[in-house]
């Protein structure tokens, strides 16, 4: 049986599995596997952290299940930065995170107009987003355990992304 993508606004009731969900794959952000040196970055994912992101009125995390699944999650800042992009590894590859990401930008440009979107990228993500259209804004940075790449995507580049069935 094969069920459809339901992407829903996160309450805090989610919080935990959000936060389980990005630890099973955290990894990919930190620059040592162990995570050391990340402390900053794994309390930031906390159950507590996430559930304080979901009821600020700044942030907008969508969740994409499967039935009672959690498969992936977005968060958006401030209307124009992608703060977290995660899909769970027996989810991946199948353009859940593309259809997250894409909906959490529509519904950000709805409520408040920009003409740019950012990201700090993991660095295995970075042709992930460029393929959406980011562009590396400089070199990889690393601080606090993590490394990523600076991007930046112009929202008058989105129509292509918009227009693709990704699912």
């Amino acid at each position: 049986m094969n069920l459809p993508l339901i992407i829903r606004a996160a309450e805090a009731s989610d919080a935990e599995r959000i936060s389980q969900l990005i630890g099973s794959v955290a990894n990919c952000c930190t620059i040592f596997p162990t995570g050391d040196g990340a402390e900053l970055f794994f309390s930031s994912i906390s159950a507590q952290a996430i559930g304080s992101y979901i009821t600020h009125n700044n942030f907008l995390y969508l969740l994409g299940l499967y039935g009672d699944t959690l498969a992936g999650v977005v968060a958006v800042r401030d209307a124009r930065h992608v703060f977290h992009l995660f899909v769970a590894p027996a989810f991946q590859y199948q353009g859940i995170g593309t259809a997250l990401v894409l909906r959490a930008i529509e519904l950000s440009l709805a409520a408040s107009p920009s003409e740019t979107f950012t990201v700090n990228s993991s660095l295995p993500a970075v042709p992930f987003y460029e393929r959406l259209g980011f562009q590396p804004q400089g070199p990889g940075i690393e601080a606090n355990g993590v490394a990523f790449v600076p991007m930046q995507l112009a929202t008058a580049d989105l129509d292509h992304a918009l227009q693709q069935p990704w699912l």
